[in-house]
C-alpha cells in the first residue's frame, strides 16, 4: 500500500499563526470599539471578521504563501499578502455596506481591518528569521549526499526557503571527497556509521545532470531499515527555460517539464470565457455580418465565406471561416506575388495594398469585419478570443524548431501581434517574441486587456490591411 502525504509542503504551522494572529486583532478591536454593540451586532460582526479570515486564508494558499518551498523574498511576500488581503477587502466590505448603517459597528471593522494590515506586514517581516531560531533545535538533522558544488548550490536553495531542517554536513558519494573539505562528514560507503554517529533524521541525496544516481536501493533500505528519512533531488535534465513540478501515479513519481502557463482549472476559465464571448459576438455582430454578406455578393462572384485549412494548437488542422475579401482566384495567384512579401524571412506572407482584394474587401479588412465569422470558430473550440494567429500550412512547414512553440497553444482571433502594431512589425521573429511573451505570461486579466486593446485599436483603424 502507497500512503502518500498530500500536504507534505503545507505549512500548518503558519496557517494557524495567521488564523490566530487575525481572530487576535477582531477580539483587540472588539474590546476598543466594542461597547456600543448588543449581542446580536457583535455576533454579526465576528462573522464577517470570520468570513474576511478564511478568504484571506485561501487567498494565500492559492498564491503558495503556505508552501515551504517558495522562495521567502520580502518583497515577493508583501505583494502576495498584500493582494489576499485586498481581496478579503473587498469582499467583506461590498457585504458591510449591505448588511448594516451602524456608525460604531462600521468604526469597529475600520480598525480591525487597518490592524489586520498591520499585523499581516510585522509578521511577513519576522516570521522567516524568528522560525528559523526558534525551530533550530528541533528542526530534523540532514545530511547530503553528493559532490560538493551541487550540495553548496542546494544549501543556497534551501536557505530562501521555509524548509526547517539542520544541516550537518556532506557525503561524498565517492573517495573526492577530503577532511580538509568544509562541512564533508565522510563517503557513501560508510553511511550506517555517519546516521548512528550524528543521529542523523534525513538524508537528501543530491544527483548531478546526467551522472548515473550512485546512491542505490542498497542505500534507501539502509535508511528506511534505521528509521532515516531519505529525499532524492533529481538533477537527470535541465529545465531550460521550462517550469516543472512532481505529480505521482500510483507509486511512481513523475517530473513534468512544460512552457504553457495554463493549469487545468485556468484552461476550464478560458474555455467558459471562449463560449460566452463567441455567443455574445456571435449576437451582437449579426446585423454587421448580414449586411456584409450582401455587399459581399453584390460586388463579386464567389462565395461569402472564405473557408480555409489553418494549423491550430500543436499542429492540428482546422478550417477557419472569414467573410471573402478577396477574389476567388486569391490563393493561385499568391506565388507570383511572394518577391513583394512584407514580411522578413519568407514564413508568413503580409502585403499592403495586394492586388486581390476587392472593393468590399478593402473595407471589410480596414474595420476587421473580415474576422467576425471567426466567433464560430471559438464556439466550436477550434480558436480561442485571445490566442496566437493561426498559420496556414505552407508557413508551418517552414518553422524552424523554436518558431512551432507559437502554436503550442490555440490560435486566436486577436492577440499580442495584432494589438503591438500588427501592419508595423515586418519581421516573423518579432511575431514569435510576442507569441511567446503571451504563452509566458498568459492570464486571465492579460487576455481582458488584449481584448481592450483590440477594441481602440479598431476604433482607431490602425494597423489593419
Amino acid at each position: 500500500m502507497n500512503r502518500s502525504n498530500v500536504g507534505a509542503n503545507t505549512n500548518v504551522f503558519q496557517i494557524v499563526l495567521d488564523a490566530s494572529l487575525l481572530v487576535a486583532a477582531y477580539l483587540l478591536s472588539v474590546l476598543i470599539f466594542g461597547h456600543s454593540l448588543d449581542g446580536a451586532g457583535l455576533g454579526m460582526y465576528a462573522v464577517l471578521a470570520g468570513v474576511f479570515t478564511l478568504i484571506y486564508l485561501l487567498a494565500n494558499k492559492e498564491a503558495y504563501m503556505y508552501n515551504v518551498t517558495m522562495f521567502y523574498y520580502l518583497d515577493r511576500v508583501f505583494r502576495k499578502v498584500t493582494k489576499s488581503y485586498l481581496i478579503a477587502l473587498v469582499s467583506t466590505t461590498a457585504i458591510l455596506f449591505f448588511v448594516t448603517e451602524d456608525s460604531s459597528g462600521r468604526l469597529l471593522y475600520l480598525f480591525f481591518i487597518t490592524l489586520t494590515y498591520v499585523v499581516i506586514v510585522v509578521k511577513a517581516m519576522i516570521y522567516k528569521p524568528l522560525s528559523k531560531k526558534l525551530s533550530h533545535k528541533y528542526a530534523p538533522r540532514t545530511v547530503f549526499v553528493g559532490q560538493v558544488d551541487q550540495y553548496d548550490k542546494f544549501r543556497y536553495f534551501l536557505e530562501k526557503t521555509s524548509i526547517q531542517m539542520n544541516p550537518v554536513g556532506y557525503i561524498a558519494v565517492d573517495a573526492t571527497g577530503t577532511d580538509d573539505e568544509a562541512n564533508y562528514i565522510g563517503k557513501l560507503e560508510d553511511l550506517e556509521e555517519i546516521i548512528r554517529e550524528y543521529n542523523v533524521d534525513q538524508v537528501y541525496i543530491i544527483q548531478r545532470e546526467g551522472e548515473q544516481l550512485k546512491f542505490t536501493q542498497k542505500n534507501i533500505d539502509l535508511c528506511v531499515t534505521m528509521g532515516v528519512t531519505v529525499r532524492i533531488v533529481i538533477g537527470l535534465y535541465k529545465r531550460r527555460g521550462a517550469s516543472s513540478y512532481v505529480s505521482t501515479v500510483g507509486t511512481y513519481p513523475i517530473i513534468t517539464y512544460h512552457t504553457i502557463s495554463l493549469n487545468v482549472a485556468e484552461q476550464m476559465v478560458k474555455r467558459i470565457t471562449d463560449i460566452i464571448g463567441g455567443l455574445v459576438g456571435v449576437i451582437l455582430f449579426s446585423p454587421i455580418m448580414l449586411v456584409t454578406a450582401i455587399a459581399i455578393k453584390l460586388d463579386s462572384k464567389g462565395p461569402v465565406l472564405f473557408k480555409q485549412v489553418r494549423i491550430g494548437q500543436n499542429g492540428r488542422k482546422f478550417v477557419i471561416y472569414k467573410f471573402r475579401s478577396m477574389r476567388v482566384d486569391a490563393e493561385s495567384r499568391k506565388k507570383e506575388l511572394m518577391a513583394k512579401n512584407e514580411i522578413q524571412g519568407g514564413v508568413m506572407f503580409k502585403m499592403k495594398d495586394d492586388p486581390r482584394i476587392t472593393k468590399v474587401g478593402k473595407v471589410i479588412r480596414k474595420l476587421s469585419i473580415d474576422e467576425l465569422p471567426q466567433f464560430f470558430n471559438v464556439i466550436q473550440g477550434t480558436m480561442s478570443l485571445v490566442g496566437t494567429r493561426p498559420p496556414t500550412p505552407d508557413e508551418v512547414e517552414k518553422y524552424k524548431r523554436d518558431q512551432w512553440r507559437r502554436i503550442s497553444i490555440k490560435p486566436g482571433i486577436t492577440g499580442m501581434w495584432q494589438v503591438n502594431g500588427r501592419s508595423n512589425i515586418d519581421n516573423f521573429d518579432d511575431i514569435v517574441s510576442l507569441d511567446v511573451e503571451y504563452i509566458d505570461n498568459w492570464s486571465l486579466w492579460l487576455d481582458i486587456k488584449i481584448m481592450i486593446k483590440t477594441v481602440l485599436v479598431l476604433i482607431n483603424h490602425k494597423d489593419a490591411y
